[in-house]
């Protein structure tokens, strides 16, 4: 049995839960189960409509100090060994604590301090910033993108077809967009009719029903609340428009050509590694201002067939769909 403590609600949205499903995905395909322990009931849907088991534990989601004692209830009586842990909202304490138990296994793309941890795992495209081997001399760490965390169906994609031009743009705004960045780019991208666009809410979105009035009368505009086919959308698209988390390793595994954005500290990191890699460019953190005409200048850049091919190609090489499944390998080995 696989063991993951995780959160997703309103306030943190879904990336780390859905990274976490993805290796939930791969246990299973290996022949084990998974359990997810979370401080309280706001995704139950969605890991009860995946087969999981849950385990709620009525606890601040942004205290893991307080969970100490109730966790470690939950860790004696199912008999955990094995526990892997992804949350920003953990401290040096909490993680000691849990060690002293179990076995733990930590996502982390941060590097916030120095993980008290059995295994360490950075799957960011930058993780070399991070120097770990100079300082985790008896942890073991799982670094680099051939860690990235991804569901099964962007295993082994054949090489992306690139078309003469952009019929069809895919936009993605991650889970909750509490700036509103979706509005953004489709007040951009509406000004090019000629293309379809796609344009994905995230279940914890709040403005979705203000996009839906705002863009329900264009014909060239499909909203979507969510979607369980995510990567049909990213293969069939010319050009994507998406926030800076996961989403852009998924991408890449498709070969996408993709222009990002940022939306919370956390996708700094990300968006410019694969902006000054030249593989993903990045047209701006939205909290810093308006991101409108670099986007526009972007969508010019990006019409060109050969530029497309480029970076399709260089996207490929990132990722190859098999990082949950080595992860899984790891932790449960």
């Amino acid at each position: 049995m696989l063991y993951v403590r995780v959160d997703a609600n309103e306030h943190i949205a879904t990336g780390h839960l859905m990274r976490c499903l993805s290796i939930a995905d791969a246990a299973k395909g290996l022949g084990e189960d998974t359990t997810f322990i979370m401080a309280d009931g706001g995704a139950r849907e969605l890991v009860q409509r995946k087969g999981h088991r849950l385990i709620v534990l009525d606890t601040p989601w942004d205290d893991l100090d307080r969970e100490i004692g109730p966790i470690t209830a939950v860790i004696e009586k199912e008999r955990i060994s094995r526990l892997l842990v992804d949350t920003y909202q953990v401290t040096e304490r909490y993680l000691a604590a849990l060690s002293e138990r179990v076995k733990v296994a930590y996502i982390d793309d941060l590097d916030q301090f120095h993980y008290p941890v059995d295994t360490l795992i950075c799957y960011a495209a930058y993780a070399a910033k991070f120097d770990h081997p100079s300082k985790y001399k008896d942890t073991r760490l799982l670094l680099g993108t051939k860690y990235a965390p991804l569901r099964p169906e962007f295993c082994g994609l054949k090489k992306k077809a690139i078309g003469d031009g952009i019929e069809r743009i895919l936009v993605l705004s991650g889970g909750a967009d509490p700036l509103n960045a979706m509005q953004l780019v489709l007040d951009v991208l509406a000004e090019h009719p000629a293309a379809h666009i796609d344009a994905i809410c995230g279940m914890y979105n709040p403005n979705f029903d203000r996009l839906r009035q705002r863009y329900g009368s264009r014909k060239n505009i499909s909203l979507h609340r969510s979607t369980e086919d995510i990567v049909s959308y990213m293969k069939s698209a010319d050009l994507a428009v998406s926030a800076g988390g996961t989403t852009l390793y998924e991408l890449c595994a498709c070969g996408t050509p993709t222009i990002s954005y940022a939306i919370a500290d956390n996708q700094i990191d990300n968006v410019s590694w694969f902006d000054e890699e030249h593989i993903i460019e990045c047209a701006g953190d939205v909290r810093a201002g308006d991101i409108s005409d670099e986007l526009r200048r972007l969508l010019s850049a990006y019409g060109d067939r050969a530029y497309r091919q480029s970076v399709s190609a260089r996207m490929q090489t990132i990722v190859d769909g098999n990082g949950a499944r080595r992860i899984v390998e790891h932790v449960l080995g």
